[in-house]
């Protein structure tokens, strides 16, 4: 594919630079105005048979001999380039990919997965089961066929790099989750991420105890550790087995068995800012209850009070059967 894009990029650079050739030349040799000159230069490499401007000389005539000569090599060059790139997809593939740009070009406050492993596929179907807009990053060309299948808007090339999370939008993300298997890639995704966005929430993921804190420094929001999770989850149905069991029950799994939902206070009407928990009345219009809500320096208040008021970025943390956490979505 690289060689082919190549090939036609220096096909278009030869015919540029005959062309430029010929304008330049008949100007020096028939000291004609440039207008003249490239009327000369089309008729000449295009071989279509109009008469010259002036009867001409031996050195004009050389010239154009060289011109017809080395145009008609070049023409066949670009064809058998244009043609092997049509034989071959590579130049509807570029037209795709360009389309597929256009569309990452005009997200907002999206996603951008870095990786499509195992956890970067499990982020996105939880993404999509969301509907949450999104950008997978990944340089597998294997991987790039399975995403472009699936109908996923990617960018093929290497997240560690600043134009390839430019690519991916990374200044108007709102999100970055970069779920590569070396904890250095990670940490190098982190970095660059933190300095094109400083707004963006970036969590990584960490194979390593010793990489937890060098990506929190780093600037990442969150870092996961999915073997240790694992571990931890295990253990935990060895001690609390009916626990373990409702809360995975709470875990979002898919639009229609959603049992948990987060809701921005900056989301709700205007009126409701300032007013308490009571006044939204939640458990009336949805069935849906709060069980938790978040400050806006960070910190969880669980179980809050029906006084507690609704502060500016804050959220509430609802439980809800699934039909009630679809009404509660379509109503905020």
């Amino acid at each position: 594919m690289l060689r082919l894009k190549s090939k036609l990029h220096r096909a278009l650079f030869l015919l540029l630079s005959i062309l430029t050739i010929g304008v330049i030349g008949y100007m020096f040799l028939s000291d004609v105005g440039f207008i003249d000159a490239a009327y000369m230069t089309v008729i000449t490499i295009s071989t279509v048979g109009f008469r010259e401007l002036h009867p001409m000389n031996d050195q004009e005539k050389i010239f154009t001999i060289f011109l017809i000569l080395t145009s008609i090599s070049l023409f066949g060059y670009a064809v058998s380039a244009f043609t092997e790139a049509l034989a071959s997809g590579v130049f509807f593939k570029q037209l795709k990919l360009k389309k597929v740009q256009q569309k990452i070009d005009k997200l907002k406050n999206h996603t951008i997965v870095c990786g499509y492993g195992r956890n970067g596929m499990q982020a996105i179907v939880k993404l999509k089961n969301y509907q949450k807009e999104f950008v997978v990053v990944e340089k597998d060309k294997e991987l790039i066929n399975t995403i472009d299948e699936e109908g996923l808007l990617y960018v093929e090339g290497d997240a560690t790099l600043d134009e390839v999370l430019l690519s991916a939008g990374i200044e108007q993300a709102s999100n970055l989750i970069t779920a590569l298997p070396s904890d250095a890639n990670n940490l190098f995704v982190v970095l660059t991420a933190s300095q094109l966005n400083k707004n963006c929430r970036i969590i990584s993921r960490a194979s390593n105890e010793s990489s937890y804190s060098k990506l929190k420094i780093a600037g990442a929001d969150n870092v996961i550790m999915p073997d240790k999770l694992g571990g931890a989850h295990m253990a935990s149905l060895v001690v609390t087995p009916d626990v373990l069991e409702f809360v995975d029950r709470l875990t979002i799994e898919g639009e229609t068995t959603a049992n948990l939902e987060e809701v921005g206070v900056n989301d709700l009407p205007k009126e409701y800012i300032g007013k308490t928990i009571l006044d939204l009345d939640l458990r009336k219009k949805t069935g849906c209850t709060v069980i938790g809500f978040k400050m806006k320096h960070g910190d969880y208040i669980i179980n809050p009070e029906a006084s507690l008021k609704l502060l500016e970025d804050s959220s509430l943390i609802v439980l809800g059967k699934p039909e009630q956490i679809i009404k509660l979505r379509k109503l905020f």
